[in-house]
C-alpha cells in the first residue's frame, strides 16, 4: 500500500520540484538578491568587512547567559547551525555529480547575492520581532510578512509559511540529515544505524527540552570547533593535491559555462542543469531567502537591527564561500582530475558505489591513501567525513527544531504553546528516529518541496518590506559617515 501511494507521488513531486527549482526558485532567489544588491549599493561588499569583525571580535565560546533571546554570536552560530549541514556535504556532492563541478559557481553567484538577501531578513526579524509577557522573544519570517500584508492575505501567506517550514526543516528536514548521520556512521564504525538513531534521539531530546539558552549554549560551543576540524581536514587533503588545485579552481569556471563538456547532453539542458543544481542545491546549504535563519537573527540582543543584519552576511560567507568550497575543491580535486575516478566524464561516471551520500568519504579517503595507504587511508576518510557530518548534521536537526518551533507557537498561540510545542517536539524525535532507519525518494523530494514553497511567501515579503530595510540601513550609513567625520 506504502509503495504504491510512494510510486504515485513520487514523479508528481518530482515534476513540480523540477519546475520550481529551474524557473520560479532561480528567478525569486536571484531576483531578490538583485534587488536588494542595486537597493542596498552593494551592502554585502560595503559591509562585509565590519560583518566579520563583529564575528570574529565577538567570537566566545561562553556567551553567557541572556535574560532574553541571545547574544549576537550566539544567534549566528545558532544561524550557522542550521546552514552548515548536509547541504554542505551532500547536498554539495550531489550537486557537483548531477550539474558537473560548474555548478559550484553558481552556487557562489547565489551566495553573492544571498548575503544582501539575508542581510534584508535579518533586519526585518530584528525590526518585527515581538517580546512575550513572560521574556521570550518572537520573531521570523511569519510575523514580518503580516507586517508586509494586512489583513486575511497576510495571515493566509504566514499560515502557509508556517506549515511548509514545520513539514520541511522540523520534521522532514530532520529525517533526512539523521538519514545522513545513520548511513555515515554506519560506512565509517560498522555501527548500526539504528543504534546511532537511538543516542541521537535522547540527545536531541535533552538540548529541545532546555529551550533556547540551553540551545545557545551548545551551538556558540559547537559550531566553532566542528567548522574548525572540516577546515583543518580540507586544507589537509588541498595540501597533498596543491598540484592539482589549479586544475581544480579552472573546473569551476570552465564548466560553469561549457556543462555539455563535463556532464554530456546539449548545451542548453546541460547548462540548465548546471544552474539549478547551483540554485536549489545553494539554497539547500546558505539558506539566504528561504526564511528559515531570522528566527535564529531575531533573538539576538544588538543595539540596532543593522549590526545583525551584516553579521547573516557573514554566515551566508562562512558557510558557502568557505566551508562548502572547501569540500567542493576537495571532491573536485581528487575525483575529477586527471588521476581522478571521475575524471572526463563527471555524472556519466557515477554508479551505485559513488553516490552523493559517499562521495564525500570517497573523495577525503582518496587523498588519505596517497599517505596512509588504500585500505587505511579510505577509513580514515570516512571516520574523518563520519565525524564531521554528524555534528553538521546534529546541529542542524538543533537549529531547525527550533524554527519549528516557533511558528508551531505562532499557529496554536501562546495558551496552547506548551501543549502543541509538547507534542511537536515528540513528532519531530520521531522524524529524527525514523531518518536513520531508511529515508527514500520521496522524502527527499517532499523536503525540496516544502523548502521551495517557504520562498514563495518569503519573497513576496521581502519585496513589499524594501523600504524598512532601506531606512535601516540609511540610519547605518548616517551613522558611519558621522563616525568618519569625528575621526
Amino acid at each position: 500500500m506504502l509503495e504504491n501511494i510512494e510510486a504515485m507521488l513520487l514523479p508528481i513531486v518530482k515534476t513540480m520540484n523540477e519546475y520550481l527549482s529551474s524557473y520560479i526558485l532561480i528567478v525569486l532567489l536571484v531576483g531578490v538578491g538583485l534587488w536588494y544588491t542595486v537597493k542596498t549599493k552593494f551592502v554585502q561588499v560595503r559591509y562585509l568587512g565590519a560583518g566579520m569583525k563583529k564575528v570574529f571580535g565577538s567570537l566566545s565560546l561562553k556567551g553567557g547567559k541572556q535574560e532574553k533571546g541571545m547574544s549576537s554570536f550566539q544567534a549566528l552560530a545558532t544561524a550557522i547551525a542550521a546552514q552548515v549541514g548536509t547541504g554542505n556535504v551532500i547536498g554539495a556532492s550531489g550537486a557537483i555529480l548531477t550539474g558537473g563541478p560548474g555548478a559550484i559557481f553558481w552556487m557562489w553567484v547565489i551566495a553573492f547575492f544571498g548575503m544582501a538577501t539575508i542581510y534584508a531578513e535579518a533586519t526585518l526579524a530584528q525590526k518585527t520581532r515581538i517580546v512575550d509577557k513572560d521574556g521570550n522573544i518572537h520573531g521570523g519570517p511569519v510575523y514580518y510578512i503580516t507586517q508586509a500584508f494586512k489583513g486575511r492575505f497576510g495571515k493566509f501567506l504566514a499560515g502557509f509559511f508556517a506549515v511548509a517550514i514545520i513539514m520541511a526543516l522540523g520534521f522532514m528536514g530532520c529525517m533526512v540529515q539523521s538519514n545522513s548521520i545513520g548511513s555515515t556512521i554506519e560506512t565509517a564504525f560498522g555501527i548500526p544505524a539504528w543504534v546511532a538513531g537511538i543516542v541521537l534521539v535522547v540527545i536531541c531530546a535533552f538540548i529541545f527540552l532546555g529551550g533556547v539558552k540551553r540551545l545557545a549554549a551548545v551551538c556558540e560551543k559547537l559550531v566553532p570547533i566542528m567548522a574548525a576540524i572540516f577546515l583543518l581536514g580540507g586544507l589537509v587533503v588541498l595540501v597533498l593535491r596543491i598540484q592539482y588545485l589549479p586544475a581544480t579552481v579552472g573546473m569551476i569556471f570552465k564548466y560553469a559555462f561549457q556543462p555539455q563538456a563535463i556532464i554530456g547532453g546539449a548545451f542548453g539542458a546541460a547548462l540548465k542543469a548546471a544552474i539549478s543544481q547551483g540554485a536549489k542545491r545553494g539554497l539547500f546549504s546558505n539558506e539566504a531567502g528561504m526564511g528559515s535563519t531570522p528566527h535564529a537573527h531575531a533573538q539576538a540582543n544588538v543595539a540596532h537591527p543593522h549590526e545583525q543584519g551584516i553579521v547573516a552576511m557573514a554566515g551566508v560567507f562562512i558557510d558557502t564561500f568557505v566551508v562548502l568550497t572547501l569540500n567542493a575543491l576537495v571532491i573536485i580535486s581528487t575525483m575529477y582530475t586527471s588521476d581522478g575516478v571521475l575524471a572526463g566524464c563527471g555524472a556519466a561516471a557515477t554508479s551505485e558505489t559513488i553516490t552523493k551520500s559517499n562521495l564525500a568519504q570517497t573523495a577525503f579517503g582518496s587523498a588519505f591513501s596517497s599517505v596512509f595507504g588504500q585500505s587505511l587511508g579510505q577509513n580514515i576518510g570516512a571516520i574523518f567525513v563520519a565525524i564531521c557530518l554528524f555534528f553538521f548534521a546534529f546541529s542542524t536537526i538543533l537549529g531547525w527544531n527550533m524554527f519549528g518551533k516557533i511558528n508551531v507557537v505562532y499557529l496554536f498561540g501562546e495558551k496552547r504553546a506548551k501543549l502543541a510545542t509538547t507534542i511537536y517536539t515528540i513528532i519531530a524525535l520521531v522524524f529524527v528516529f525514523l531518518g536513520t532507519l531508511a529515508s527514500n525518494d520521496l522524502v527527499w523530494e517532499l523536503t525540496d518541496a516544502f523548502n521551495y514553497l517557504m520562498v514563495l511567501p518569503n519573497a513576496l515579503a521581502l519585496f513589499a518590506l524594501t523600504a524598512v530595510v532601506k531606512g535601516s540601513l540609511k540610519e547605518a550609513d548616517a551613522k558611519k559617515k558621522e563616525a568618519k567625520k569625528q575621526k
